[in-house]
């Protein structure tokens, strides 16, 4: 398959995760340059606030980017994704 990209062919991956074990798989996707969207809203709420942090805070030390959608909603990028939102938002990173 051709990609203007190269041998990289940009993937979003969809995640629902159920407890904080799930959140490594988050990481090693970002870590492995797809985009992660995060929707928490099936976890206890202390639960997946943890499961955020630790993700948002993997997904930092590779210097990817996190932005919350809504409360229960992030997208994760790996750095060679920009992340930028429109409107009033505010921007990439959170």
């Amino acid at each position: 398959m051709f990609s203007p990209f190269g041998d990289w062919l940009p993937e979003v991956v969809v995640f629902h995760p159920l407890r904080f074990e799930d959140a490594q798989p988050i990481v090693l996707a970002v870590r492995d340059n797809k985009t992660a969207l995060v929707h928490a809203g099936a976890m206890d709420r202390l639960e997946a606030q943890r499961l955020i942090d630790f993700v948002a805070g993997g997904v930092s030390a590779m210097d990817g980017r996190a932005e919350c959608l809504d409360d229960l909603t992030f997208v994760f990028t790996p750095d060679i994704v920009q992340l930028t939102r429109d409107g009033g938002g505010s921007g990439a990173g959170r």
